[in-house]
């Protein structure tokens, strides 16, 4: 007898009592023999079944009543797929169903066909957990997220707490879970638990997935996210692409959402009795715990996280970098006229043609980093001095020739409209800078305070504070805001006023 698909046998049953069909014409339509569609009558007839079939009957129990006998020969003469293995295999880059099954088959000649393997992997998968279900290739996803619970840290002096963050990174094929407790999700816990994840993991995967962290990602859009470029530093370091989760699609997290709960059950639920007074001790804890998750055995598959990792993962993740990604922040600063960017309160300069341009500055923890046009146009050494200034010399004006524009003269002569006291104020600003240059900024700042406050005014806070030795941007716009200006000055000797200073060179020096 033709066997026939169980698709046809359906629709055999469908023709025969349903529209009501002879044999002959049955035989036409599914274009088989008669005597085929007689026997599946007799078949039919012995099985007890009737019409219409039970709506939970399922393929593989309607063949087992047809075929009793048959199936049961094909499945005691038939080996059957070990489907754990299968699983397992198909997180391996490059292997899929058609593979496995070639593979099957050339060990059982007269194994199950193609179709019949993939049904029956699909019917079997399908029993696992949803995100066990998820096919995930051998080093390729990192997923990462920050955990909803936190635990409490007490400060052992003032007796303060604060809620520790946990960190929770777990690899898509193993399911091999690090977690640590950070102080915020701040970008530097954030970019720093990064790094010390990938130590953990000793390689480096194809592929990060964070949620829309802000720290991670600077604009939340489901097809084109922004990412932070610390962040997208971080990515190019470590030569990893960052695929952010898309919105509202639940599944492109649901691995990081199931390593999170079992952080939260199997570490964060045991130490919800314990005190912790630093951070360091309670990372020490969680390492012992995280440990014991990895080794913990699979309910529905054989192994463990970490023995998954090992064989599946592991051998396939790149090499770290020879260092570690060195933490900075990046900014956008504009250069003002006396060619020096403002960097936290600091002067740091730059070369003098880029007066005016938007730079970006890369803030390490010991050094500031200039790029103009991704080009980096100057180097400095962190300070933590406020108002002071860092100026490298190549980054002034050749004899000044190419900055006419701005010069100690034109600054004098400009103070000179206001009266003697603003241009003494002016003179002081100036002669008491390594360089005048340094001097530009402030000096432009006292110059603009008479559009606001009037001539009259910023003259007389001038020479208040010249009497009082307070030549200061912050000083004079003081005097002004309080209205001290328009207050008499003690009586006492007032400081003369300088009439010459070794700034101011005359135009010959300029030439």
């Amino acid at each position: 007898m033709e066997r026939l698909s169980m698709r046809k046998i359906r629709e055999y049953l469908r023709l025969r009592f349903e529209v009501g069909l002879s044999a002959r014409q049955i035989a036409t339509s599914l274009q088989v023999a008669r005597s085929t569609v007689g026997e599946y009558e007799r078949h039919f007839a012995a099985s007890g079944l009737g019409w219409p079939l039970p709506a939970s009957l399922s393929d593989r129990e309607l063949e087992g009543r047809l075929f009793p006998a048959a199936l049961g020969e094909a499945l005691a003469t038939r080996a059957l797929p070990d489907w754990t293995e299968v699983h397992q295999e198909l997180r391996r880059p490059g292997v899929t169903l058609a593979l496995l099954w070639e593979e099957y088959r050339a060990v059982y000649p007269t194994g199950f066909g193609y179709s019949w393997f993939c049904k029956h992997y699909e019917a079997w998968s399908g029993k696992l957990d949803v995100v066990m279900r998820q096919t995930h290739r051998a080093g390729e996803k990192l997923f990462v997220d920050y955990a909803g619970q936190t635990v409490p840290l007490v400060d052992p002096h003032t007796g303060e707490v604060q809620a520790a963050q946990i960190f929770v990174a777990v690899l898509g094929a193993s399911n091999y879970t690090y977690a640590e407790a950070t102080r915020t999700q701040g970008l530097a816990d954030w970019i720093g638990a990064h790094v010390r994840a990938l130590a953990f993991f000793n390689g480096v995967p194809d592929i990060l997935v964070p949620d829309n962290l802000r720290s991670g990602v600077s604009r939340a859009c489901r097809y084109d996210p922004d990412l932070n470029p610390t962040y997208a530093e971080l990515a190019r370091h470590y030569g990893v692409a960052v695929v952010p989760a898309r919105v509202r699609k639940p599944r492109d997290k649901a691995k990081v959402e199931v390593a999170v709960q079992v952080v939260e059950r199997l570490i964060l639920a045991v130490l919800r009795h314990r005190t912790f007074f630093s951070l360091g001790e309670l990372n020490a804890a969680i390492a012992t715990l995280r440990e014991r998750l990895n080794a913990r055995s699979f309910k529905k598959l054989p192994g463990s996280r970490a023995t998954a990792f090992a064989a599946i993962d592991q051998p396939v993740l790149r090499p770290l970098p020879e260092t570690p990604y060195a933490y900075a922040t990046w900014k956008q600063v504009r250069v003002n006229i006396d060619y020096h960017v403002e960097v936290d309160g600091h002067y740091y300069s730059v070369p003098y043609t880029l007066v005016k341009q938007t730079l970006e500055v890369r803030l390490s923890e010991h050094t500031v980093e200039c790029f103009h046009q991704r080009q980096r146009v100057a180097s400095h050494v962190r300070s933590p001095l406020k108002g002071r200034h860092t100026t490298v010399a190549e980054h002034m004006p050749k004899a000044h020739q190419d900055y006419a524009d701005w010069t100690p003269e034109r600054l004098v002569r400009w103070a000179k409209k206001t009266g003697p006291a603003t241009v003494g104020v002016i003179s002081h600003i100036l002669a008491h800078r390594p360089h005048p240059q340094q001097g530009f900024r402030a000096c432009l700042g006292i110059l603009r305070l008479g559009e606001r406050y009037g001539d009259d005014r910023l003259e007389a806070a001038c020479a208040r504070a010249l009497h009082l030795n307070a030549c200061r941007y912050q000083s004079i716009a003081s005097i002004l805001q309080r209205g001290l200006d328009r207050q008499a000055l003690p009586e006492t000797p007032t400081q003369a006023l300088p009439t010459a200073h070794d700034h101011l060179r005359g135009p010959e020096y300029y030439h």
